[in-house]
């Protein structure tokens, strides 16, 4: 394996109210994460899709059933206005109205579509057939659920590793358990590749980011998307000081959106926009090196070594 020039794009979206939207451009396919299209990000999202020179959606990325995360109205706009090639969605059965509603619609553009798009149910069981990830690769990786949790729809959130760019992205969903991160932490591919996290349930004091998860995946930036108001104070101060004492750049939706993009050949510099003022000025930049690159430049006997001594059990994609 050799480090690969990749065009890159992450985009954390403002929605101007609670919930998540965010957006994974590896130089040729872009992935839309949440069902969310508010006043505040449609047009965000059609410049990025611009910017990344495409107008098709080719993957649409859903964690939850929960409505901050899918909303029926905003599914069904996103479906009729970008048309998505695959929809990815939760493996387990919403136990909301609006859950439910989000699925018929889902099922109900699979049957218009004809076999025209890919609408995949994550469930422990498509997981568990999935083929072994490659280490240090350039394909997005599923880790989760792989198992269904009846007493906290939470933990059922799909956990995904945008790793098909320069720089790779850990979407973590609403997970809350803490047994969850454990597995999660020792799986090989999380434990060494990992540049930006998406806090697990926008940041919340759950029991499921913790010092020893942090230690272990040891990201460069955590994203978390809040909106102004912030009625639920995400992330929590408790998570804040955490990802302080850990030396992990946070970045928040508060005031605008935070765009991170590779630069230079492509091949592993990134660099972190946080802009304010509804993304008309820019707060603060940041410059960083992806983790998978700077080990790809290493000699194959490093690499080798590297693999064997660092093995952390399986993980799919």
């Amino acid at each position: 394996m050799t480090v690969r020039s990749k065009v890159t794009r992450f985009r954390a979206y403002q929605l101007g109210c609670a919930g998540s939207s965010f957006s994974y451009f590896n130089g040729i396919y872009f992935s839309l994460i949440e069902a969310r299209l508010t006043d505040a990000n449609r047009e965000s999202i059609d410049k990025e899709l611009k910017e990344c020179q495409t107008d098709q959606l080719h993957n649409l990325h859903i964690t939850s059933w929960d409505m901050d995360h899918c909303s029926p109205i905003q599914l069904q706009e996103i479906l009729t206005k970008y048309a998505p090639i695959k929809i990815e969605y939760p493996g387990y059965t919403p136990h909301t109205d609006t859950g439910r509603e989000s699925l018929e619609i889902i099922r109900a553009y699979k049957t218009r579509k004809s076999g025209a798009a890919k609408v995949i149910q994550v469930t422990p069981t498509y997981i568990s057939g999935l083929k072994a990830a490659e280490n240090y690769g350039y394909t997005d990786t599923l880790h989760h659920p792989k198992h269904l949790d009846d007493k906290c729809a939470n933990n059922n959130s799909t956990v995904k590793h945008f790793r098909s760019g320069s720089f790779n992205v850990l979407s973590l969903g609403d997970v809350e358990c803490n047994n969850i991160a454990s597995g999660l932490r020792r799986q090989r591919v999380i434990h060494r590749e990992v540049d930006v996290m998406i806090l697990a349930h926008h940041g919340a004091d759950n029991g499921f980011t913790t010092s020893s998860f942090i230690k272990a995946t040891r990201p460069s930036v955590a994203i978390a998307c809040a909106d102004y108001a912030n009625q639920f104070r995400h992330p929590k101060q408790e998570i804040r000081d955490l990802l302080h004492e850990h030396g992990v750049k946070l970045f928040t939706t508060k005031t605008g959106d935070v765009l991170i993009h590779s630069t230079r050949n492509h091949t592993g510099h990134y660099k972190v926009i946080n802009y304010n003022s509804n993304n008309a000025n820019v707060s603060s930049e940041y410059d960083f090196y992806a983790r998978k690159s700077a080990f790809l430049r290493n000699n194959l006997d490093t690499i080798r070594a590297g693999i064997t001594k660092q093995y952390r059990g399986p993980a799919r994609r």
